[in-house]
């Protein structure tokens, strides 16, 4: 592979061949690699002068070169990219003479005898004391050769480069392109270890998922208090818990008890059965609770399976289908600090949050405010600052509001806090909703 400077190596090397054969045949003849102005400006007056005007990802190695990153993002192997080089050429002297046209016939047989670019012409280049910005190129070491082949141009599409790029009166042209240019990414990669065995594991009775609900009903929000059944098939595990210490390596391996993963997190339910597993989340442990996050998350039953073969080994898990959940979160406490009157019946001030579900520093959070009111109630969308530590604490700024009485939602990578209703019917807000609320001026 070749560094950033891999471009401009085949530029200044295919300016220095073509140099040491025009001069041959043209005397006085230079080559120059500057842009064709309507001025003339640095281009010769006898010479050939010669210009990158585009470059395109190679196809063949952009289908190469696909899979150089894991789903998430990071790198399995040096990432790389492969470049088609277009170049146009622009012949300058003497018409009377046809200098324009023998520094063409000089520049294509110069072509067609030198049409790959080898290490010895690129180093030639590269330790050459006119061309010392290229000292640090790596072209040479590039495994595929970059070749310089004459292109197929029709007047037409010369007419766009000089009308749109030059926008000066056209010059003798000749169009050429080198490829493959393969630039190496910089980031370091890191490589895993191969595989030294593979084993496969089935299982006759496939645990599936039909259906996840909350005892609360099954258009009701799912919360960090919820009692959810999850329903499906063979769920029991192959074997009990008691019998797991007599296996040894020797034994089939068997589906232990299940866990329940919610996202990134595996947490223990309280009763499985063979359709039906209940997983109470008020019951939780703390670290098992502490590490739930709210948000659109996926729903799986995972199997350990038992034995391992080998102690250090990875653990084996068979899984069933994957669910999708709204885990939402509760706010338990709104606190408003530095109220600020803005003297046009509008306020500013800091607005505290804080819910029963740790929030990521990774995780985008949005406050809904709604004021409680009969006539043009505002409504209001404020993001939170940028926390540097997972909490439960969720700071917002809020800006221009109106005073009086808000309800207040906030909304978790998608998952939005409950409002809560009142359900006595003697009340003044029966079926309303009523809290949490915050006071505003």
């Amino acid at each position: 592979m070749s560094n950033y400077l891999a471009i401009a190596t085949v530029t200044a090397t295919l300016q220095r061949v073509l140099q040491a054969a025009v001069q041959l045949d043209v005397p006085g003849a230079r080559v120059t690699t500057v842009r064709p102005d309507a001025n003339g400006s640095g281009t010769p007056e006898v010479g050939v002068n010669i210009y990158l005007y585009q470059a395109t990802p190679n196809p063949a190695w952009r289908n190469y070169d696909l899979r150089n990153r894991r789903p998430k993002g990071e790198l399995i192997k040096q990432a790389q990219a492969g470049l088609d080089l277009y170049y146009i050429m622009t012949f300058y002297g003497n018409e009377v003479e046809l200098e324009p046209q023998r520094l063409l016939g000089s520049t294509v047989r110069t072509i067609v005898d030198y049409p790959i670019l080898t290490p010895e012409m690129i180093r030639e280049t590269t330790n050459n004391p006119t061309f010392n910005f290229l000292a640090n190129s790596t072209l040479d070491k590039q495994v595929e050769r970059v070749t310089i082949v004459p292109t197929m141009m029709n007047t037409e599409e010369l007419s766009k480069i000089w009308s749109v790029f030059f926008q000066t009166p056209y010059v003798l042209s000749f169009a050429c392109q080198g490829s493959a240019v393969l630039i190496e990414g910089q980031r370091q990669s890191g490589r895993p270890l191969p595989i030294r065995k593979r084993e496969f594991y089935t299982t006759p009775s496939q645990p599936s998922i039909f259906q996840v609900v909350s005892e609360a009903g099954v258009n009701q929000p799912v919360v960090a208090s919820s009692n959810l059944t999850i329903r499906g098939q063979h769920f029991n595990p192959q074997i009990s818990t008691e019998k797991l210490q007599e296996l040894t390596s020797k034994d089939l391996p068997l589906r232990s008890m299940p866990q329940v993963r919610i996202g990134e997190t595996r947490v223990t339910p309280q009763n499985v059965g063979e359709n039906q597993i209940n997983l109470e989340l008020s019951l939780l442990s703390a670290q098992e609770k502490n590490s739930l996050r709210a948000g659109i998350q996926s729903l799986q039953i995972v199997y350990p399976i038992k034995p391992k073969l080998v102690e250090s080994k990875p653990q084996r898990i068979v899984g069933s289908n994957v669910m999708p959940l709204v885990l939402c979160p509760t706010i338990t406490e709104v606190e408003i600090e530095d109220l600020e009157d803005n003297g046009d019946r509008t306020y500013s001030a800091q607005l505290k949050v804080r819910v029963d579900l740790i929030v990521g520093v990774e995780q985008r959070i949005l406050l809904f405010l709604n004021e409680r009111s009969s006539s043009k109630p505002a409504a209001y969308i404020f993001a939170a600052t940028s926390i540097r530590e997972n909490s439960t604490l969720v700071t917002f700024p809020i800006n221009e509001v109106k005073g009086g009485e808000y309800l207040v939602r906030l909304q978790i990578d998608g998952a939005e806090s409950p409002l809560n209703v009142d359900m006595n019917p003697e009340s003044e807000t029966y079926e309303q909703f009523v809290n949490p609320t915050v006071a505003i001026g």
